[in-house]
């Protein structure tokens, strides 16, 4: 199955180019492998209208099966990545960001610090991923093997997970 992607790198310095961003194109070409094109990707100063005004216009106008976000999740008073998608969100998924979590814990402890969230608009799935490359990879290492399932369900192409796995 193909999808379309959305990205939005949460990055002051990144915003007016005083530093490359590598994760989002990272998220791009990892998520390339499974089908995912990318039709969307900006990056945005820490500020969570900003933030929440390119997730609406990812979801609304350019109707994206998923927009990740990547960075602007942590404890730092500029972090406000979760804040801006709960803004934007009708309904929490919170599962995905768990599952991100407990993984993340098994490599370090400081992944108890992570903020992020992931949720669904419309149609369009949400996820925060955390703002360095190694993040990225490992986040999304964990959730692949169930995306594409859920954004079949999302889109009305799947059906439900009950009856897909053996027991």
């Amino acid at each position: 199955m193909t999808f379309t992607i959305g990205v939005i790198t949460a990055s002051d310095k990144g915003s007016v180019g005083e530093r490359q961003d590598t994760s989002g194109p990272l998220i791009a070409e990892i998520m390339k492998e499974i089908g995912g094109v990318l039709k969307e990707y900006v990056i945005v100063p820490d500020e969570r209208e900003k933030l929440a005004s390119a997730l609406i216009a990812m979801c609304d106008e350019a109707k994206l099966d998923i927009v990740f976000t990547t960075g602007g999740t942590g404890f730092s008073p500029r972090d406000v990545t979760p804040e801006a998608t709960l803004d934007v969100v009708d309904r929490l998924a919170p599962g995905i960001s768990e599952a991100i979590r407990m993984k993340s814990l098994s490599i370090t402890p400081k992944a108890m610090l992570s903020r992020a969230v992931a949720g669904i608009r419309k149609q369009t799935l949400i996820i925060n991923l955390p703002g360095s490359p190694k993040g990225v990879k490992e986040s999304l290492e964990v959730i692949l093997p169930a995306l594409s399932h859920g954004i079949g369900i999302l889109k009305g192409i799947e059906g439900e997970c009950g009856g897909s796995h053996k027991k």
